[in-house]
């Protein structure tokens, strides 16, 4: 018996030397930063009208319809890092794209119809992976991400990474995240621009010539503090850098002047040019977040925006959000959101333009407008995963409403779902 407790106390003693050489964070029990692989499917239904649609000139029908899938799916690779992939595919029916040919469908030549030819839909697709890595501490966070997405008319590659380092007991967030994008356009202009085209009768001469260089590049480059104030206040601060060179202009959106003579072939005005801007853009935006947790039932989110960029666009963006907290599985959050711009130097509504000009569009995306967006949102969250599909528990359900309307005439609407599963 007494030898029994003399091993008994010399495995103890043999067993607290070993620890005691241990590294102490090997030792310290760290919890993981993603404990499962989670599952996000994500879709919308997007819908617009208006009078102004850039393709015509200015004037027509900017009637649209998209719909978009996407699946995200977050891998935990180890305690510390974690591999995600989403993939989305985007399929939309304009009537204002499909009169870039307005004479190959049924509504021949009226640019407040839609022609029913090829350019009036198309499938947009996008594939991103992402690597996250964190510190033992948790304190720092590096991260980097490769895309690829494509359109009938462009291909786009990008890549980008992020470094964000927590301190003050993680009260206090500092990060910057860089990201390109090369992208590569195929030209598609205005049918009666393109070669061997013959619309209009023989005084039809257009003030056109072909685009030399078809790529874009965007450079970005953000930094963001976050700080929370109290336990009831949080506050954020975000600051983006952009440079854009290459073709800026969309070469299928035509320019009508108000020095040269209207020609039209059947009801539908020839083009007497396509957009030219500059081929370069330097965009700054500077925004900051304020949160306020009023009580367990009700939380108040605020934004707000100021952008400018060396094309004469100034803009402001103001939004509040306001969830509500319905018991332990359901909140609702609506939210109002307003925005107003100055045009763009280079704007001019329809007819407006001289040919003499060096740059000219009637895009009203770059006219000055504001803008109200009305929204209501749905959450239902269960933390027990009760319904599962094969090994994957449901764990929340985001419903959003959206309506958006501009002082221009444009108006839209946007429904959105989310849902999250996480694997058992």
């Amino acid at each position: 018996m007494m030898k029994n407790n003399y091993l008994l106390l010399f495995f103890a003693l043999f067993s607290v030397a070993l620890f005691a050489q241990e590294d102490p964070q090997e030792s310290t029990y760290k919890k993981r930063v993603l404990e499962t692989t989670e599952v996000d499917l994500l879709s919308s239904y997007y819908s617009q009208d208006g009078n102004n649609a850039a393709v015509s000139g200015g004037i027509g029908t900017e009637e649209l319809t998209d719909a978009t899938g996407t699946i995200v799916v977050a891998i935990p690779l180890n305690d510390d890092d974690v591999l995600t992939i989403d993939a989305g595919v985007s399929a939309y029916t304009s009537a204002s794209s499909s009169n870039i040919n307005p004479f190959d469908g049924a509504n021949l030549g009226n640019a407040f119809q839609a022609s029913s030819g090829a350019s009036q839909s198309d499938t947009w697709a996008n594939l991103t992976g992402s690597y996250t890595h964190n510190s033992d501490d948790r304190n720092q966070i590096w991260s980097a991400k490769a895309s690829v997405s494509s359109e009938y008319d462009y291909f786009s590659i990008g890549f980008g990474g992020s470094y964000t380092r927590l301190f003050n007991e993680k009260n206090t967030e500092l990060s910057i995240t860089g990201n390109v994008y090369l992208d590569t356009w195929t030209a598609i202009y205005p049918v009666e621009l393109r070669p061997g085209a013959a619309y209009g009768d023989a005084g039809y001469n257009p003030q056109f010539t072909p685009f030399d260089d078809t790529s874009r590049n965007s450079y970005s480059l953000g930094f963001g503090f976050s700080q929370i104030l109290s336990k009831n206040l949080q506050g954020s601060l975000a600051l983006d850098l952009v440079q854009q060179n290459g073709l800026l202009s969309t070469p299928f959106q035509r320019v009508y002047f108000s020095d040269k003579q209207d020609y039209f072939f059947d009801d539908f005005q020839l083009a007497d040019d396509v957009e030219r801007l500059p081929d370069t853009r330097f965009k700054i935006a500077l925004g900051g977040r304020l949160n306020y947790y009023i009580n367990s039932v009700f939380v108040l989110r605020s934004y707000y925006r100021y952008y400018t960029d060396d094309w004469g666009i100034t803009s402001h963006t103001a939004s509040l959000e306001l969830p509500i907290k319905l018991g332990d599985k359901f909140t609702i959050y609506p939210s109002y959101r307003f925005y107003n711009q100055t045009a763009a130097d280079q704007f001019g509504a329809y007819e407006t333009h001289l040919s003499t000009d060096a740059f000219y569009t009637s895009d009203y995306d770059l006219s000055k407008y504001n803008a109200n967006q009305f929204g209501f949102g749905l959450n239902y969250t269960d933390i027990f995963t009760k319904f599962h599909i094969f090994q994957f528990g449901l764990k929340s359900i985001d419903l959003k409403y959206y309506n958006y309307k501009r002082n221009t005439g444009l108006s839209s609407n946007i429904i959105t779902a989310g849902f999250k599963f996480v694997q058992d």
